[in-house]
């Protein structure tokens, strides 16, 4: 398996994936529209031609990114396709001039051994009035803040 950078022929694929965790309230909805108009952001794994994991990389402000709708097939778990899209986006970021990577997640273990920490979600303002202010749950967020700190590519 190997890591792609998303095409518009992957874009349902991606939709289907995302939707599955979507309903169970793990990761924000995304549109058809939205995965079109973020494609150049997204990465998919794929074995043969299926798309089993996808992740997004999407840059909120001059040194700060997040790592987006983090997402494996089930049937493909435990199989280090999560820790691959994540390592190839830590990879990518500083190439963007990213110093600063986070993640709202329910998964802190898995992104603590990638060197995330956990920080306050406050202390993430061009995430929070992005994303979080349209979110249902904004005042009773469950999800755990936390940043991995960058070096730059010079």
């Amino acid at each position: 398996m190997k890591i792609y950078n998303a095409t518009t022929a992957d874009v349902t694929p991606v939709y289907e994936l995302i939707k599955i965790y979507a309903d169970k309230e793990i990761v924000l909805p995304r549109s058809l529209l939205s995965i079109y108009q973020q494609l150049q952001c997204l990465y998919v794994v794929k074995d043969n031609s299926k798309v089993v994991g996808v992740a997004g990389l999407h840059v909120l402000g001059q040194d700060l990114a997040e790592v987006r709708s983090l997402v494996v097939d089930p049937d493909y778990q435990q199989k280090g396709i999560g820790r691959m899209l994540v390592e190839h986006i830590i990879q990518e970021s500083p190439k963007l001039g990213v110093e600063r990577l986070i993640s709202l997640t329910y998964q802190v273990k898995f992104f603590s051994k990638l060197g995330f920490q956990i920080v306050k979600r406050d202390d993430l303002p061009e995430k929070v009035w992005t994303d979080c202010v349209n979110c249902p749950k904004i005042n009773n967020c469950d999800e755990v803040a936390m940043v991995k700190y960058l070096e730059t590519a010079d």
